[in-house]
């Protein structure tokens, strides 16, 4: 997809600042779909809503995540997408996306309560002035602020990479919001065995399987180190458990260093580990390279 001609049905930019989008942002652009021919969706280099990044090419590579997270999910349901990576500063990256694609709407993927500058502004009505009426904003918010009074809704962090489109965890996940209202962050500290290009493909699919069935859920791949990752979410999110994921019978560097015992000396919550079986293609796969299924 190329950007809109005066010909063709403008796309809609999707900005994510900060934060990957979620269900709600997949919602309000599918509810668009027979409107437009597609989407834009860019990210300013900017900190993650997650951890805290010093080095500029981590910080290129968060915003380069929650990109090509969200433009996975959007091809889970047909959706097509480009993406681009833009300026650190929120309110000339928006500029920039807007001069150049000349989109129909801007969706805004931000916390509620974003600020920017020296001047600490409203990042939404900073944007909503800079692009209205010539474009409208229309703000989606990717977490509730009431849900932190909500005694109905877990919030979970679920710490899984090379296990994070296991259908046992899939199923897991499921279960746990048939019993009781979830939303799940999904984070995915970065391995040296699994590209970073297979984490978002898996993360997008197990994402795109929760919105199937209504429940609520966001992530993104992390730095690579699992512990700094957890600790980092955990100081930054209202979470009310934490779940790590491995793979059952099979040796973990996250076990061989005790991430589930550290992570439990940080805080309060329920830390749990649950071990998955590995997809029945992973495990024929191995078979036909000669490894013990």
């Amino acid at each position: 997809m190329s950007p809109a001609t005066s010909d063709e049905r403008k796309p809609p930019l999707v900005f994510l600042n900060e934060v990957a989008g979620g269900r709600k942002l997949l919602q309000a652009i599918r509810e668009r779909r027979d409107q437009i021919s597609g989407v834009v969706v860019a990210a300013p280099q900017n900190q993650p809503s997650v951890g805290q990044l010093i080095d500029s090419d981590e910080v290129r590579e968060a915003a380069r995540a929650r990109v090509e997270v969200t433009m996975a999910v959007l091809s889970e349901f047909g959706i097509p997408s480009i993406g681009e990576v833009l300026d650190p500063e929120p309110w000339l990256a928006v500029d920039d996306a807007v001069r150049a694609h000349r989109p129909s709407e801007v969706l805004l993927s931000c916390l509620t309560d974003t600020r920017y500058g020296f001047m600490r502004r409203d990042l939404v009505e900073s944007v909503r002035e800079q692009v209205e009426p010539e474009v409208k904003l229309t703000h989606i918010p990717v977490r509730i602020e009431d849900d932190a009074i909500r005694w109905d809704l877990n919030h979970t962090l679920v710490v899984a990479t090379k296990t994070v489109a296991a259908p046992d965890l899939v199923t897991r996940l499921k279960e746990r919001a048939a019993i009781r209202p979830h939303r799940f962050t999904i984070i995915c500290p970065r391995a040296e065995d699994v590209s970073e290009a297979q984490v978002v493909r898996d993360l997008a699919s197990t994402l795109a399987e929760l919105y199937r069935s209504e429940i609520d859920a966001t992530g993104q791949p992390m730095s690579p180190d699992p512990f700094a990752a957890v600790k980092n979410a955990i100081e930054h999110y209202q979470i009310d458990d934490v779940l790590i994921s491995t793979f059952a019978g099979e040796s973990s560097q996250w076990l061989e260093e005790d991430l589930i015992g550290r992570v439990r000396e940080i805080t309060d919550k329920s830390v749990e580990h649950i071990e998955v079986g590995r997809p029945a293609t992973a495990v024929a796969a191995a078979v036909a390279g000669g490894e013990a299924s």
